[in-house]
């Protein structure tokens, strides 16, 4: 929609709704390029955002308040604030992932609550962050959130969970640490050496929930041998130290000496 009252149609709204705002003027050629663009995402997100298009040589002095330097300009307004833009004609699928990042998600405060419980141990809040993930399987932070929780008790679930989140998703990485974890509780071995024994008994510790004592078998088992059986121990350690948080009481306890066993 082209703008006829910017507090209305672009301030006012955006406490509903952000609101996309292209800054462009007729005789530029890119935003005639950008423009269809914007307009047919806007069709197929109605739900989601709002477009209002401003012509930036009818509205000087707009653009220069919000310091449109060249256009087209996109600018995102949320509760009355620009919280993303960019310049430029865009293709589509690049527009596409600027607004996966930046669109605020309702979803996300109610993550966030669900997760503050989960770390202060309130009752129940296990179970709510498992229906926050049955009823929005597409918000990757929850699923890995309670395969971390899970993954000693329920390590196919936790698996599962995590399955999607590959190399490249940001992810990646501490959904890599799901499946180290998983790999130690899944870990057997016919030799006896004392490298083995001590991740037979850091898997048994982990699966009783006996955290402190399972990471004090994989200290051992990498004073032994970091390397053993594809670096299992040195890689199930930092897993578990990342999934538990700088902050938590075992990390504080227990990372310096493992620090030390490694180097």
């Amino acid at each position: 929609m082209e703008m006829t009252d910017f507090q209305l149609d672009v301030i006012a709204r955006s406490y509903e709704k952000p609101v996309v705002v292209d800054f462009w003027a007729p005789w530029c050629g890119p935003c005639r390029m950008l423009g269809p663009i914007l307009e047919q995402l806007a069709k197929e997100q109605a739900d989601r955002w709002i477009l209002v298009k401003i012509n930036s040589d009818e509205a000087y002095e707009l653009a220069q308040q919000y310091r449109v330097m060249s256009i087209p300009n996109v600018k995102m307004f949320y509760q009355g604030k620009v919280i993303a833009e960019f310049a430029g004609a865009l293709p589509r699928q690049a527009i596409l992932q600027w607004l996966d990042q930046h669109i605020p998600d309702a979803r996300a405060k109610e993550l966030q609550a669900i997760l503050h419980d989960v770390n202060t141990g309130q009752a129940e809040a296990l179970q709510a962050l498992a229906s926050f993930v049955q009823h929005n399987p597409d918000v990757a932070e929850a699923r890995l959130a309670l395969a971390a929780k899970v993954v000693f008790t329920e390590p196919d679930r936790a698996i599962e969970l995590v399955s999607s989140i590959r190399a490249g998703h940001d992810l990646a990485e501490a959904a890599d640490d799901i499946r180290t974890l998983v790999q130690l509780l899944q870990f057997s071995s016919t030799d006896d050496t004392p490298v083995a024994q001590a991740l037979t008994q850091a898997k048994q510790s982990a699966t009783e929930g006996r955290l402190e004592t399972a990471i004090q078998h994989l200290i051992k088992a990498v004073s032994i041998d970091k390397s053993y059986a594809k670096h299992l121990p040195r890689k199930a350690a930092i897993a578990l130290f990342r999934i538990l948080g700088p902050e938590h009481e075992l990390t504080k306890a227990w990372r310096r000496q493992f620090d030390m066993a490694l180097y």
